[in-house]
């Protein structure tokens, strides 16, 4: 059996190894996080890990292309490796082509701007998503996220869940991002139950301002993962066309759900 070798620190090698490989993971997080180049320095500020640590993960990040680096400022930002294994992580998602068709039909039959997403703990992340032809308000891009609560998606999806499912999962205070966002369990409680008795979850400049949303979850897992959404101006729609594109989707989201589960995929 080979031995093991004590670092510098006086910690196994393997547990310096398994150390390392963390705090690579959470470098290229802390960049994902930010969208302006870091600093050595700002990146010690927001990690806490040593200078000396930081030297030899931007190195072998910067080789390895999942960083790119202004020569100038020494700064850097993610780099195109990054691109390219999320990409193949859609590309490996059997999901995703018959999403795909299902928000071209919501587009077309709506005008409005169309999502897919998914729940990853308290947060949404969008994997597609086909843009509307007059859109003016919305920014949309594959691999963002958003919080749960401030979202149609994420109403949609925490509905799946139990009151003490949602109760262990979410944090007490939810952060606002519009002064039109829910921050209270109690307000979160009550729309997932608004949600599952009109089978479509609603958002009203929740998450972004001048922005309604409804969103229905995809029915071939239990609980749901995945759910579709439909972003439309205020100024454009009613309370009345949003019921509409809300049961459009309720509608939609049930038959792509039987798609799924003859297809075999769960």
């Amino acid at each position: 059996m080979p031995q093991k070798v004590d670092t510098a620190e006086g910690a196994p090698a393997e547990s310096s190894g398994v150390k390392s490989a963390r705090r690579a993971v959470d470098l290229i997080e802390t960049f994902a996080a930010n969208d302006v180049w870091l600093s050595l320095s700002d990146l010690h500020a927001r990690t806490g890990f040593p200078r000396s640590s930081l030297h030899g993960l931007l190195r072998t990040l910067l080789e390895a292309g999942w960083l790119e680096a202004d020569t100038n400022t020494a700064r850097y930002r993610l780099g195109v490796r990054a691109l390219i294994c999320g990409t193949a992580y859609l590309d490996r998602d059997a999901v995703v082509p018959f999403a795909t068709e299902a928000l071209e039909r919501i587009r077309e039959k709506t005008g409005f701007t169309a999502h897919f997403a998914r729940r990853n703990g308290t947060e949404v992340v969008y994997l597609e998503t086909r843009e509307s032809q007059r859109s003016t308000h919305l920014v949309s891009r594959v691999g963002r996220t958003l919080p749960t609560h401030a979202t149609a998606l994420g109403k949609a999806l925490l509905a799946e869940l139990t009151h003490d499912e949602i109760e262990a999962l979410m944090p007490a205070s939810l952060t606002a991002l519009t002064p039109n966002t829910i921050t209270t369990l109690e307000a979160l409680h009550a729309e997932c139950a608004a949600t599952r008795e009109r089978g479509y979850a609603a958002e009203v400049e929740e998450g972004t301002l001048g922005v309604r949303c409804v969103a229905a979850v995809i029915p071939y897992r239990i609980p749901g993962t995945d759910a579709i959404s439909c972003s439309m101006p205020i100024s454009q729609v009613s309370d009345a066309d949003a019921q509409r594109v809300g049961e459009l989707l309720a509608e939609t989201t049930a038959e792509l759900g039987q798609q799924l589960r003859r297809a075999g995929i769960r």
